[in-house]
C-alpha cells in the first residue's frame, strides 16, 4: 500500500465524482512529463500541466487536504505519518513538522501563522 499513490489517484477525482474522464486522467499525468523548458512559446498559449509552477502547484494540493489554501501542522503531520510510518517516532514526526513550518515562514518572510501558504512552499 503506498499513501502517497493513494492521494496521487485521489487528485483525478474531483469532489463527489466517482469516475474520470479521459481529459482528465491525461491532464493529470501530464504533471509527471518531463519537460525541456518552462517558457510559454506563444502568450496565447496555455501554461503546460507539466510546467515547474503547475507541479509545484500538484504537489501542494497533495498536502493541502481541506483546500484552504494552506499546508496546517495536521496536514503535514498526517502525510509525514503517511510516508514516514513506523519508521521515525511521533516526537520526531512532531520536530520535522515545527520545523519546516518555520523555515517555509522564515524563507519566504511571510506571515508567520502555524501553517504554510501556496507561496511560502514554493519560495
Amino acid at each position: 500500500m503506498n499513501p502517497v499513490g493513494d492521494r496521487i489517484i485521489g487528485s483525478f477525482f474531483s469532489p463527489g465524482q466517482e469516475t474520470v474522464d479521459f481529459p482528465s486522467f491525461v491532464q493529470v499525468l501530464a504533471h509527471f512529463r518531463h519537460t525541456e523548458n518552462d517558457r510559454i512559446r506563444d502568450g496565447a498559449q496555455k501554461e503546460p500541466a507539466n510546467s515547474t509552477a503547475r507541479r509545484l502547484k500538484f504537489v501542494f494540493q497533495l498536502y493541502d487536504q481541506d483546500r484552504d489554501g494552506k499546508i496546517s501542522r495536521a496536514e503535514l503531520l498526517q502525510v509525514l505519518r503517511e510516508m514516514l510510518g513506523m519508521q521515525v517516532t511521533e516526537e520526531q514526526l512532531q520536530s520535522i513538522a515545527e520545523r519546516a513550518i518555520q523555515e517555509a515562514n522564515q524563507e519566504a518572510n511571510q506571515d508567520k501563522d502555524d501553517a504554510i501558504s501556496f507561496d511560502e512552499f514554493r519560495t
